[in-house]
């Protein structure tokens, strides 16, 4: 079974995020980029499947500008067998992202396609879910288990009662969660190797998706700053200053 996963370039998780002085975007200067967490977890349980010998082939696939070919070296380092670039300088929105997918798994027809629940710097949440729409695929979102057995595949997912598990008919699609496994480091050996593997370069346009942004954005902001507590000395006081001060209870 082949297996397609999808990785996204965002900022680093370490890194402290800046706000340009006009508020218009995002700071990215000199600012350290690597692959989005819930996408590590993705091909980490792509290459736990191909371990276990349910899946022969890993394709790792992403969108962006050409420095984006470091994440998917990365994908390769891990375990991906080969990858696709669509390469694009443009910002490139959810509904853009998921036909381009689409036209990928259309040209790919994997078993099983494995996305990160969301990106860590959009947060939309939107991707897996209209890639679904788009490929006429049933999903099984926010897995914390998958398990395949034959043509079908169970997916257990936290939900606020506890946990759910769907089974889907192959080929289908997932989006990972945090819980559904602890991602591995890149070897140096693998991270070599990587090097050699091929990735398949293409644009929007040869997949025939428009990628015009159909949202405009406003401004940007960093979130208020914290303001320091206070000690009280007793029960009474902590109402007093909930309700004369911060206004919070009546």
């Amino acid at each position: 079974m082949k297996v397609l996963v999808a990785v996204k370039r965002v900022v680093d998780y370490n890194v402290k995020i800046r706000v340009k002085a006009d508020n218009s975007d995002v700071d990215l200067t000199n600012v350290k980029m690597a692959m989005n967490p819930f996408c590590e977890i993705a091909v980490e349980e792509a290459v736990r499947l191909k371990e276990r010998g349910v899946a022969t082939e890993i394709v790792a696939v992403t969108i962006g500008p050409k420095a984006a070919q470091e994440q998917l070296r990365n994908a390769l380092a891990l375990g991906a067998d080969r990858a696709v670039h669509v390469e694009t300088e443009a910002h490139v929105e959810s509904l853009a992202v998921a036909k381009l997918l689409a036209k990928v798994v259309e040209a790919e027809q994997p078993g099983l396609v494995i996305l990160g629940k969301q990106a860590i710097d959009t947060d939309n949440n939107q991707v897996g879910q209209m890639l679904s729409a788009l490929a006429g695929l049933s999903q099984g979102a926010f897995a914390s288990e998958v398990v395949v057995e034959g043509e079908r595949v169970r997916v257990t997912r936290e939900i606020d009662g506890g946990s759910q598990t769907l089974e889907l008919t192959l080929p289908a699609i997932i989006t990972s969660d945090l819980r559904l496994n602890e991602p591995r480091y890149a070897k140096l050996p693998d991270i070599m190797k990587a090097k050699k593997k091929p990735i398949d370069v293409k644009s929007p346009a040869d997949l025939g998706v428009e990628v015009e942004s159909r949202v405009t954005l406003l401004k940007v902001e960093p979130p208020a700053e914290r303001q320091g507590g206070v000690k009280v000395g007793s029960v009474g006081e902590l109402l007093e200053k909930l309700k004369n001060d911060a206004k919070v209870i009546s």
